[in-house]
């Protein structure tokens, strides 16, 4: 297997990292001031075993890679970046005359459940990816995975369930590239569990840490127990946070200090001012099925509208007042 990895990022550059360190062909997707610093110096990849310089092969778009059969497709940009992409990657061609949508795998590595969703409209193969992986992408060229002894957990499964043989070989060659990679039939459900828990990376992007007890921390339990409500009346099962933290407990550890001051990824997304943070696929998702079901979102409709302005305006994460936005929870709900 050779692995495409769109999107190198955090989450992207980390998987592709990792994978190619371990022996496995790897191609790294990346586009602008990124992609310049991966094509001149390669990925400076920091964990727990130190600072190095990774020299996986980039390529700027689907017309730098010349796709052949036994590829697989990491989709790991954010989601609203997914329909661009997957419409640009499943028309093109493959070494064997078929094209990558009818060919190919593709492995959505991402937060939030419309990836998969879209690109089954591409892919006649499609796999779901819940990614517990916390590492830091702020600077171009440069990714940290702090945590150990495994970099991240991948639960991987096929879309919309099931798993096969080629889930469980992507799965072994995660295994030994320093990830647990457990293998499911029920991915979507892990991933839901994994969303409810993004609604609080919402929060620390607009008002900074969510420390115990404090009002940012309420804010966020607020904000899942909408999630909550919202799956239940859609009849939606979630991996509750017990299972979520299993997953982590004595495998996916903090071994070194981490960024100064960096927190999630729609945080760092702030921080880099892109323009664009995934909020409308985390509190979004969560603000449909409760329009869909007659279950009100008051708090993370909220979060929402404040994400969609700190976007637009290019301000700087954690710098809104979590009581301010209580406030305004509490003046909508009256």
């Amino acid at each position: 297997m050779r692995y495409i990895v769109i999107g190198a990022g955090a989450v992207g550059g980390s998987i592709g990292a990792r994978l190619f360190e371990n022996g496995h062909d790897v191609v790294l997707v990346a586009r602008g001031a990124h992609f310049e610093a991966l094509r001149q110096g390669g990925l400076r990849f920091t964990t727990p075993e130190g600072a190095r310089r990774v020299p996986v092969p980039v390529a700027s778009g689907p017309e730098e890679v010349a796709l052949r059969p036994g590829d697989v497709l990491v989709l790991a940009v954010k989601t609203q970046h997914s329909a661009a992409a997957l419409s640009a990657w499943a028309g093109r061609p493959v070494a064997d005359g078929t094209t990558a949508g009818e060919s190919l795998p593709v492995v959505c590595a991402q937060n939030g459940v419309e990836s998969e969703r879209l690109a089954l409209r591409h892919f006649h193969a499609v796999y779901g990816m819940c990614v517990v992986l916390p590492a830091v992408f702020v600077h171009p060229g440069e990714v940290t995975a702090a945590y150990g002894p495994y970099t991240g957990a991948l639960v991987l499964g096929r879309y919309p369930s099931g798993d096969d043989a080629r889930a469980r070989r992507i799965a072994a060659n995660l295994e030994r590239s320093l990830f647990s990679a457990p293998v499911v039939s029920d991915v979507m459900r892990w991933k839901y569990g994994k969303l409810v828990g993004n609604l609080a990376q919402t929060v620390e992007a607009l008002c900074g840490p969510v420390k115990p007890d404090g009002p940012a921390a309420e804010l966020a339990e607020r904000s899942k127990a909408e999630g909550k409500a919202v799956l239940a009346a859609a009849g939606i099962a979630y991996a509750d946070a017990a299972e979520l933290a299993a997953l982590r407990r004595g495998k996916v550890e903090l071994r070194t200090p981490a960024a100064d001051g960096v927190l999630g990824s729609t945080w760092q997304s702030l921080a880099r001012r892109t323009g664009s943070v995934e909020a409308d696929y985390i509190n979004g998702e969560f603000v449909l099925l409760g329009r869909t079901h007659g279950v009100p979102t008051p708090v993370t409709e909220k979060l929402l509208r404040l994400a969609h302005v700190s976007t637009l305006e290019r301000r700087e994460p954690g710098l809104i007042s979590p009581e301010e936005v209580l406030r305004m929870c509490t003046s909508v709900a009256g």
